[in-house]
């Protein structure tokens, strides 16, 4: 089916494109109607360029799982969504007021608004945790405000839900966030942890308070690596008045050691709102940044450091389902492959039912940088292939949460498949093979590269005469 591009006037699902409200780097907003609906809405639409747009598709992804399962007056209201075999989109309800970005650019506030609007975003933030969802990418633009005061969250791509799978860490393996606010944790690729949300409420009630960031505004990872063992200057070495019960909140929160930091949001919330009895510490009375032997005491004892202990999760850590993963060539050649392989998924899910399905297909890559970016028909290669992988999967009656899909983009499919597998911990892999020929006895095929290498078991479903056998291996 043909990719449909946003413009004024455009009707879909019911739903008539207006004006466009914002353009990003990454998705539009446009106002749209409805006529079943009278409250002012807007549809977020991902921006699909020529080139490697994954992390844009997978990320508007995950906002498509996590936000329809969100309620209360923190969350935007879901009216709709599209997928991308037209037009993949979002439709919340519009939140009048205007985000904290707004405000942060008249900082440094008034000391009492301040205070204020942190006790606020904390509790967006604490209302969210308790539906188990850690949002891993706040800021002020991603904080919007009701008339009735609550403060909303939006801008889900980067979010991880305990209860479903985290496609992002599976698919990528660089840090994400906004370099500002990201905590050490994300960038050591630790993606689980709650006290990352509160990192960066920590690092904006500083802006707020001081007028600037805590580290600056760093472009590139290297310089976001430096807060594994650099502090902040102080905020009342910045601003005199700011209390010392106040700088030790936003210090507290802005510790490099999840474990030093507050453990949930309802404790800001309640230091945020009892100032009397928030115990001051040698954070509270610091007027300047650590010297330079402690400072590189602290670097070399972070040398090679992986990771921080356990992370505080949203949810209880119980046994896991069982991972199957499943490699389907979507070649049209393939189509006969393709079908017994998902039968034999099927007939793998009677064994197993309380497994989760991830369905992957790999682009093969140019050796030397000149890829393909669209199909015959034009659209986005990564979008089509992502719309006919779901089409494969059209009868694996599993919900959402249990279903997952995404696109690899590699050199060497084996590579890609390996990796992944590795990546989402799998516990079995199923895939088809090709035929015989002499070009792949010589060098080697997929399928079979795949079962030398995999730390997993591996089935491999092969047409033979026209009927199908599979091979454990």
């Amino acid at each position: 089916m043909q990719q449909i591009k946003p413009q004024p006037g455009l009707e879909i699902d019911g739903f008539t494109l207006g004006e466009q409200l914002h353009k990003g780097g990454f998705a539009t907003v446009w106002e749209v109607t409805h006529p079943l609906y009278r409250t002012p809405m807007v549809m977020k639409i991902p921006t699909i360029l020529d080139g490697y747009d994954g992390p844009t598709i997978v990320g508007f992804e995950v906002e498509q799982m996590i936000m329809p399962r969100l309620t209360g007056p923190h969350v935007p209201r879901v009216m709709g969504e599209g997928d991308f075999s037209r037009m993949a989109y979002i439709v919340t309800e519009r939140i009048p007021g205007g985000s904290m970005h707004q405000l942060v650019k008249r900082a440094p506030l008034p000391l009492d608004e301040v205070i204020e609007a942190a006790a606020r975003m904390a509790q967006a933030v604490a209302d969210l945790h308790r539906q188990h969802v850690i949002h891993l990418d706040l800021k002020p633009d991603n904080f919007l405000q009701r008339e009735t005061g609550e403060m909303v969250l939006v801008d889900y791509g980067l979010s991880r839900h305990d209860e479903l799978p985290d496609l992002l860490a599976e698919e990528f393996t660089i840090p994400m966030g906004t370099f500002p606010y990201i905590a050490p944790e994300q960038y050591l690729r630790q993606r689980g942890d709650l006290r990352s949300d509160l990192y960066a409420l920590g690092a904006m009630i500083y802006q707020m308070a001081t007028g600037k960031l805590p580290f600056g505004e760093p472009e590139k990872l290297s310089q976001v690596r430096e807060r594994l063992w650099r502090d902040p200057v102080p905020p009342r070495a910045l601003r005199t008045e700011i209390p010392e019960w106040l700088q030790e909140i936003i210090l507290r929160a802005l510790e490099v050691d999840p474990a030093r930091r507050y453990q949930s949001a309802a404790q800001m919330i309640f230091d945020l709102t009892h100032p009397r009895q928030v115990k001051i510490t040698e954070r509270g009375h610091k007027l300047a940044q650590d010297g330079f032997w402690t400072v590189w005491k602290r670097k070399r004892a972070m040398k090679g450091v992986k990771g921080f202990g356990a992370p505080v999760s949203t949810a209880a850590h119980g046994d896991r389902a069982p991972i199957l993963l499943v490699a389907v060539d979507l070649a049209p050649e393939m189509e006969a492959l393709s079908a017994a392989l998902f039968s034999s998924v099927k007939r793998m899910l009677v064994i197993t039912p309380e497994a989760r399905v991830a369905c992957v297909n790999v682009i093969k890559t140019a050796r030397l940088g000149i890829d393909q970016t669209t199909d015959d028909d034009g659209n986005h290669l990564h979008v089509s292939r992502l719309v006919a992988l779901r089409g494969w999967a059209e009868g694996i009656e599993l919900p959402d949460d249990r279903l997952t899909y995404t696109i690899l983009e590699n050199t060497d499919p084996a590579s890609a498949i390996l990796d992944h597998a590795e990546a989402v911990q799998a516990d079995h892999l199923m895939m088809g093979a090709r035929g015989h020929s002499t070009t792949r006895r010589f060098l080697g095929s997929v399928s079979a590269r795949v079962v030398a290498e995999a730390h997993c078991s591996v089935t491999v479903i092969r047409l033979k005469d026209g009927a199908r056998t599979a091979d454990a291996a």
